[in-house]
């Protein structure tokens, strides 16, 4: 059993009078992350799955007193799929308000952010986090580093869903279905989307876009939509967890791009099914696409486990001197480029270290990688 960081993270935060929220893509183990909590919980516990129509009919419009007499007996409530339950938000608020004594652990697919059924309800009420495919540090704490260093490669291909990792031989029939069955479940059953084939075609586009920028008008003349519509599926897309964006960074340059946004994957594997391309790294053509899409999604699970509280961008400048990644941490900018391969290294851009001269520059490659996704670069 991989240990998930989460876990450590929402047992620091129980019994603090406010509800734990725990959201994410399907498939990314929060159901597990539930059981593992209530395994090491020595407190009472009762465990409703919304999946079961009894708890769902127990959870929908409930009043307090029938939420007392349910929970009488347990000091923590785990909710898993709550999603499934209609205005879920007023449930838990309830619960929250009127049982302060009791946790209430809560999971659930994207389903709850795209229909706004807790925001409102749980406001200043609620720990909020997101669960993402297993990270490398996971793995690394798992297995090892050097076992883990082997894997690279398969890691960039197949990525690191949980049944992924677990199924060693079956990951294209895996990550098919995942894409086929579960990556715009939510966006379908809760936002009106009213030619569901355009999200496939708009995932597709930026699959083949990842470290360039994207122009919503060009992939609306793509698909044949406005950019306003492209616009809002893209946010769905974003807000289902299948893909994350930065923004340029731009302060003192007259030539910097000032509202440009570079799109990425949260999973390799999804990025590979979309396109139905798991050809091996020596026979692909995008392996710097695959390095870079990599190494930014495991850095954005790095800081959200460890609670970052800077700024990630990108810097591009009109003639096209450029920094993959930059984060702003107290008004220091750490500069990096990511090489998968090492042959050649780059040097920082002269106009950037000009106008930031409070910054540090780091080249990721293989050799290295593990220090950066861990935080020591």
């Amino acid at each position: 059993m991989i240990q998930r960081q989460l876990v450590k993270i929402v047992e620091s935060r129980l019994f603090r009078k406010k509800a734990i929220i725990i959201v994410g893509s399907r498939q990314v183990g929060k159901t597990t992350l539930l059981k593992m909590l209530a395994d090491k919980s020595d407190r009472r516990v009762l465990n409703w799955n919304c999946d079961e129509p009894d708890i769902r009919q127990k959870l929908t419009e409930p009043t307090s007193t029938q939420l007392g007499a349910e929970t009488a007996n347990a000091d923590i409530i785990f909710i898993d799929e709550a999603q499934r339950v209609q205005n879920i938000g007023i449930t838990l608020k309830l619960l929250t308000d009127n049982f302060p004594d009791k946790q209430i652990v809560v999971a659930g697919s994207s389903a709850l952010e795209l229909s706004n059924s807790i925001n409102e309800p749980l406001t200043g009420r609620k720990y909020e986090y997101v669960m993402f495919p297993i990270s490398a540090e996971e793995l690394i704490d798992n297995h090892g580093a050097q076992v883990e260093r082997r894997l690279l490669e398969r890691r960039m291909i197949y990525g690191s869903y949980p049944e992924v990792i677990t199924n060693e031989g079956d990951e294209k029939e895996i990550l098919t279905n995942i894409v086929g069955s579960y990556l715009y479940k939510d966006i379908f059953s809760f936002q009106d989307v009213r030619k569901p084939e355009i999200i496939e075609q708009l995932l597709q586009a930026l699959a083949l876009q990842i470290g360039g920028e994207v122009s919503f008008n060009e992939l609306g003349k793509l698909v044949g939509l406005n950019s306003l519509t492209v616009q809002r599926y893209i946010d769905l897309m974003e807000k289902s967890y299948i893909i994350f964006h930065l923004r340029s960074y731009s302060r003192n340059v007259r030539s910097e791009l000032k509202k440009s946004r570079k799109f990425y994957f949260y999973d390799n594997g999804v990025r590979n099914a979309i396109l139905g391309d798991f050809k091996p790294l020596d026979l692909r053509q995008d392996n710097g696409a695959l390095w870079e899409n990599y190494i930014i999604s495991e850095r954005l699970k790095h800081n959200a486990y460890n609670m970052f509280y800077g700024k990630s961008y990108f810097w591009r400048t009109i003639q096209q001197q450029e920094i993959d990644y930059i984060e702003d941490v107290d008004g220091t900018l750490h500069a990096y480029e990511f090489k998968w391969n090492t042959t050649r290294q780059p040097r920082l851009s002269e106009t950037f270290a000009r106008n930031y001269p409070n910054h540090t520059f780091t080249v990721v490659t293989p050799n290295n990688y593990q220090d950066f996704l861990s935080g020591l670069l």
